[in-house]
Order: structure tokens, then C-alpha cells, then sequence
């Protein structure tokens, strides 16, 4: 699906970057998308929107996972 989408649609390279920084990397790449950090075992909606981007961290901060476009 991402594919449809507009933009740079994933970032794997943030791995390990702490989730604020990683929020600013990405709306910077990619100015249609609104990053926002999301904490682990958060439980979050199925729905797919090319305007989205979840970042997900760690109770430390840290992205522990690939950002993509959803």
C-alpha cells in the first residue's frame, strides 16, 4: 500500500535514534506525513493513511522498530 503514497515511505535507518529526532528526520524527508512517536504495546488502529507515520519506541525513547507509512 505504501506504494500509493506519496514521498519517502519507510525509514529503517532510524533504528536506535531517539524518537524525537526521529519524528524530525522524517517530516523533514517527507513533508505530507505526520510522524508521531508511539510507546511500545500501545494499542493503536488497523486503518492505513498515507499521512502517517508511527515511530515507535522504547519506555526509553528509542526507535526499535522500522518507521514506515501507515
Amino acid at each position: 500500500m505504501a506504494s500509493e503514497c506519496k514521498g519517502k515511505s519507510s525509514w529503517p535507518e532510524l533504528v536506535g535514534v531517539e524518537g524525537t529526532v526521529a519524528v524530525a528526520t522524517i517530516e523533514r524527508e517527507n513533508p505530507l506525513v505526520d510522524a508521531n512517536t508511539v510507546l511500545k504495546g500501545s494499542i493503536v488502529t488497523a486503518d492505513f493513511r498515507c499521512d502517517r507515520v508511527r515511530v515507535w519506541v522504547t519506555k526509553h525513547g528509542i526507535v526499535y522498530q522500522a518507521p514506515r507509512i501507515g
